[in-house]
């Protein structure tokens, strides 16, 4: 399964990447923020995403509406540490299929994206 790693913080997608290495997900590809996301999405073709909320130049929320006018199906995780129920529902509503609040343990986020995909492969 390819993963592509969305986040400003290169400690961030080195903790996700371990994480997924220790789940046998080893092909993986790293983007700085929203632009550098979606400039490699293309050729790349993952098939999850995990993404940071806040980051400078286009932000997660940005690059989730952004991507979604193109791709509607790949599945898409949010890993953030905005946590308010408000922020989840607008995420959601922007086409995020799951949601994980930082700081998260291996097991959280090997759950999320078990449950993600198996919604993903059952549509």
């Amino acid at each position: 399964m390819k993963i592509l790693l969305v986040d400003d913080s290169k400690t961030m997608r080195n903790i996700q990447k371990s994480v997924l290495t220790q789940l046998g997900h080893t092909d993986t590809q790293e983007a700085c923020d929203g632009q550098d996301a979606m400039s490699k999405v293309g050729a790349y073709k993952p098939d999850l995403l995990l993404v940071d909320w806040n980051m400078p130049i286009m932000d997660g929320l940005t690059f989730v509406k952004t991507f979604r006018q193109t791709n509607k199906t790949t599945p898409i995780i949010m890993v953030t540490t905005e946590a308010e129920k408000s922020r989840v529902i607008e995420a959601i509503k922007a086409g995020v299929n799951n949601y994980v609040v930082k700081p998260f343990t291996p097991d959280l986020l090997s759950q999320r994206i078990n449950e993600t995909m198996a919604k993903v492969a059952a549509a």
